[in-house]
């Protein structure tokens, strides 16, 4: 080991960089990291943290309406998207400090500049080279953006982070997580907001109900959607751009965001050069132990785009320091990783879509509540809460649980422990509700409904 400079060196002081850095630090390892933008990652600077900074800021615009239902009155608040910008910004900047304060407090190094990969055992940074017994990259992704005539006025998700005023119109372009959580958000902010998508559903890869579920609770909102609409090009204008679409419609906006999609950021890292293999969409393609073709070399987190989760690069960076320097390897279980939609409404789920379930199982039941939330019952808000639950009837097991309404991301974190126990409906059933909840729905269920 001592005939290198360092035992670990990391590129990329994201989460899950930062995690493989600082536990192997702990256990005596001696190790390097390098990040050339922010630290912290896309999650805590152009990502998750800000995002959800920006839900909550959005959602007030509908809670003041709501508040009239309770008697609250006179409220005429005003929006000020400079100090909301100034404030995300301050705390961020926070999180930034602690990152550098964890990274310097393991023991690691921390390199400030872009790291570049020579050979299987040496990499240049900040022009210094340096050897390493293994390197491992978690640069994570970065938004991507088709080619197109117009590209180049559109902004990703990484500059609506930045933008220097609100915008009065907005077409978002996709139909992912990133689309339809910034269209609630700029609905909120009281943009006028289209969301765009090539499809005829929103959200692929959700259960079925979820999908058609959150587009008419969004459109009730007031957002526009049209489906099935592709953009061929955009140009610019004295009233901002305008797009041409392939139905031969024209959409006229002050700003397109474009939520198309994210793409693994491998770009300058001289990967190519070591013959580190990636797959057709440019991932770097690892083994069940995070190990690339190049034995020396090791990928994890979004970086791979497997599940792109930063729980899940962290939880993988874990299992890659335990297996690399610990007598007690351990491995990430994939199967049953709750996720959430920070979308208004909020969406949450774990475990198998209805799809899912009945491409595997002949014996699904299908439980599923519809119901105004208590809180809308004075609101005189036309929101719904949709709660869904698929069980395997000769098991009488939970295979996955669903939910559309506030507060869904979490509760549906304490129903994925309740899957991952392989609870069956039974317990379920069993179990005293919190009343008044909405939670509570999911241990009331009785009836199947398909």
């Amino acid at each position: 080991m001592t005939q290198y400079d360092y035992d670990l060196f990391v590129i990329g002081a994201g989460s899950g960089g930062v995690r493989a850095a600082r536990m192997a630090a702990g256990l005596g390892v001696r190790v390097a990291i390098a990040e050339d933008r922010y630290l912290g990652g896309t999650c805590v600077n152009v990502g998750c943290v800000p995002k959800k900074l920006f839900v909550y800021a959005s959602h007030f615009h509908e809670d003041f309406s709501a508040s009239a239902g309770f008697g609250w009155t006179g409220i005429k608040p005003e929006f000020d998207w400079s100090h909301l910008m100034a404030q995300k910004n301050q705390e961020i900047k926070r999180l930034q400090g602690i990152y550098d304060g964890l990274i310097k407090n393991s023991g690691a190094r921390l390199f400030e500049g872009q790291a570049s990969v020579i050979d299987a055992h040496t990499i240049s940074v900040v022009g210094q080279i340096i050897s390493c017994e293994r390197i491992l990259v978690a640069t994570g992704g970065w938004p991507s953006v088709p080619d197109f005539p117009g590209k180049e006025h559109v902004a990703t998700s990484n500059e609506m982070f930045a933008l220097q005023e609100l915008p009065k119109r907005l077409m978002i372009v996709g139909g992912g997580y990133i689309a339809v959580e910034f269209a609630g958000i700029m609905h909120g902010l009281g943009v006028e907001t289209t969301l765009c998508y090539r499809g005829d559903k929103i959200l692929r890869g959700f259960d079925e109900d979820i999908r058609e579920f959150v587009a008419i609770e969004m459109q009730k909102k007031g957002i526009n959607i049209l489906f099935n609409t592709q953009i061929n090009a955009i140009e610019k204008n004295d009233n901002g751009f305008i797009a041409q679409t392939d139905a031969g419609q024209s959409l006229q906006s002050d700003l397109f965001l474009y939520a198309t999609g994210r793409s693994s950021n491998t770009s300058g890292l001289g990967l190519d050069a070591v013959g580190v293999a990636l797959d057709q969409s440019g991932a770097i393609k690892v083994n069940e132990h995070y190990q690339t073709n190049v034995s020396s070399i090791y990928a994890l987190g979004d970086v791979t785009d497997r599940l792109n989760l930063t729980p899940v690069a962290t939880a993988e960076a874990m299992a890659l320091v335990n297996q690399l320097y610990t007598d007690t390897p351990t491995t990430v279980d994939y199967d049953n990783i709750p996720t959430a939609v920070f979308s208004q409404p909020n969406v949450g789920t774990v475990g198998l879509s209805e799809a899912e379930a009945r491409s595997r199982y002949t014996d699904i039941d299908i439980y599923k509540s519809v119901f105004t939330p208590m809180k809308h019952t004075l609101s005189g808000l036309d929101e719904k809460t949709l709660m869904k639950m698929i069980v395997r009837r000769s098991t009488d097991q939970v295979l996955g649980i669903h939910m559309v309404g506030p507060d869904a991301g979490e509760i549906i974190q304490g129903m994925a422990i309740a899957i991952r126990a392989g609870a069956t409906k039974a317990v379920f059933d069993s179990t005293i509700g919190i009343h008044p909840t909405a939670a509570e729905e999911f241990v009331t269920m009785r009836s199947p409904v398909g």
